[in-house]
């Protein structure tokens, strides 16, 4: 049983065989999401890990099919939070997956500096634009926009948080490449693994995976390209495997 409220509804994953709670108005993940939690390495047995800018919580869920460790999620909006545990107990996954509600700049300090194995971060894509042009929905906005934290305050909390040795996985525009590295490396991640994600072959990669380990040593894998749709404008046979299970 579970309440949805307002314009709610409950959506399947279904190469998980999980439902999670979304709303048009509120937050609806998007595919960037699948791939980061496809992409990111995780232990399989146990650990911890630690998603940040969880939204409704749809990478914990996600993961929660990858690995038998402990997953904690960390969300700033209250409703987003509240959705999240809400799709956290439909799918009774509450002894593994735990959601905070907080700023993830507060985190280290909450949770303990360098606790976690994996850190995760599906952080907003843009910096904040005049008044004109940011969504008049608070919570996308929020969601899309540097508006309560930026790409440095997410890298900064990602370093603090994951443990020597551990791994940081980030979703993100390949136009912040440059500054994501640079941001990395001075905050004592070092870039192991980058995948570019195309919409289709001949376009411009418009999705960037970028993996990196704490104080590790410099060593950068180009992983091959991922391709969303073919000439057909359909999802090619490796985005239908990671959405359906194919």
């Amino acid at each position: 049983m579970v309440i949805l409220k307002e314009d709610e509804r409950l959506d399947y994953l279904l190469a998980e065989n999980l439902r999670i709670i979304q709303s048009p108005s509120v937050f609806a993940f998007s595919l960037d999401a699948v791939l980061l939690a496809r992409f990111v390495y995780v232990p399989i047995q146990k650990g911890n890990l630690l998603d940040l800018c969880s939204g409704n919580g749809v990478i914990p869920l996600f993961l929660s099919a990858r690995t038998k460790g402990h997953i904690t999620g960390v969300e700033i909006q209250e409703r987003l939070y509240d959705m999240a545990v809400r799709s956290i107990q439909y799918n009774g996954l509450q002894n593994r997956l735990q959601m905070i509600h907080g700023d993830i700049k507060d985190m280290a300090q909450r949770l303990g500096y360098g606790k976690f194995d994996v850190v995760t971060c599906n952080p907003p894509y843009f910096t904040t634009p005049s008044t004109g042009e940011v969504n008049p929905n608070e919570h996308l906005a929020i969601a899309r926009h540097e508006i309560l934290c930026t790409l440095e305050d997410a890298i900064k909390a990602s370093s603090d948080l994951v443990r020597q040795g551990g791994k940081v996985a980030f979703v993100h525009r390949p136009g912040r490449f440059l500054d994501i590295i640079t941001l990395m490396r001075q905050y004592r991640l070092e870039p192991k693994r980058v995948q570019f994600v195309y919409p289709k072959k001949g376009k411009e990669a418009n999705t960037l995976l970028i993996e990196a380990i704490k104080d590790g040593s410099p060593d950068l894998k180009i992983l091959p390209p991922i391709i969303v749709y073919n000439d057909n404008d359909e999802y090619t046979k490796e985005i239908r495997a990671i959405l359906y299970g194919e």
